[in-house]
């Protein structure tokens, strides 16, 4: 079954490199000031969490668990949202969104509050301190957010955006390529892809060393935003027009979004 975006594809496309974005700057706060760890790329946290589970390890297994527990828990939470909402894209998008933008905005709170370090002494530039437990606080939320991000965009089907692993984006964008012997298709959505994550964690790295606070809330207004134009934003034609995939934009939707809840 296609879920269609209430959007033209332009905006849709927009929408989806702005969440990139999004990842870069949380799992960038989070790896500088939560204790070496992601909260949406959990292929480093399972490798963590097997380093970590070693006797006499350096590593501490707990916080990639907390991380990888959490991200489960946001992604079993998109997906009932997307089970009673798909249906209704527009404000199934909305929801999921702004939930992952409220929670962001819980952990600027957390953040912002959290400056002082279990001994006593001031975090740098602000922040949950890596160990304490406004660190686990924030590591959960987070991951929180980036599972219900994930879960989201996953059913949502963007073909060539999936907001977060790159991986498979840049083999695509190489093996699929002209040099590589492939036909070069969507080439400029995976470069766009690269290019937001990359961007925003420069953005994010900038901006640990003024407030690392700064970073989560800039990542809430940018989800809050997302979440506004999906709610407020022009739909592509009419619904039946959509639906029955007849004209202007809506014809070409149903082959951009694949519903993945089949496969």
């Amino acid at each position: 079954m296609a879920v269609l975006s209430p959007l033209s594809r332009r905006p849709t496309v927009a929408a989806m490199l702005v969440l990139t974005a999004v990842t870069g700057l949380i799992d960038t706060y989070s790896y500088l000031s939560l204790g070496h760890v992601f909260v949406a790329y959990m292929t480093g946290n399972v490798v963590f969490l097997g380093v970590g589970l070693q006797p006499g390890a350096d590593l501490a297994w707990v916080v990639p668990a907390v991380a990888v527990g959490g991200f489960a828990l946001g992604s079993l939470t998109g997906g009932r949202l997307a089970a009673r909402l798909s249906g209704r894209p527009r404000r199934w998008l909305v929801a999921a969104l702004a939930a992952e933008a409220v929670l962001l905005a819980l952990v600027a709170v957390v953040s912002a509050g959290g400056l002082m370090t279990p001994d006593g002494r001031s975090a740098q530039h602000g922040g949950a301190h890596a160990g304490g437990p406004c660190a686990y606080v924030s590591i959960a939320l987070l991951a929180l957010a980036a599972g219900l991000q994930n879960s989201t965009v996953r059913h949502f089907g963007v073909r060539e955006l999936n907001t977060s692993v790159l991986t498979l984006t840049l083999t695509g964008l190489t093996a699929d390529s002209t040099l590589g012997g492939g036909p070069g298709a969507k080439a400029h959505r995976r470069v766009g892809s690269i290019a937001a994550m990359l961007g925003g964690a420069a953005v994010a790295a900038t901006l640990f060393r003024i407030s690392a606070t700064a970073v989560v809330v800039l990542a809430a207004v940018l989800v809050a935003l997302v979440s506004g134009a999906f709610a407020t934003g022009r739909s592509a034609a009419s619904g039946a027009d959509v639906v029955a995939g007849k004209g202007g934009a809506g014809e070409e939707w149903p082959g951009e979004f694949q519903s993945t809840r089949s496969g």
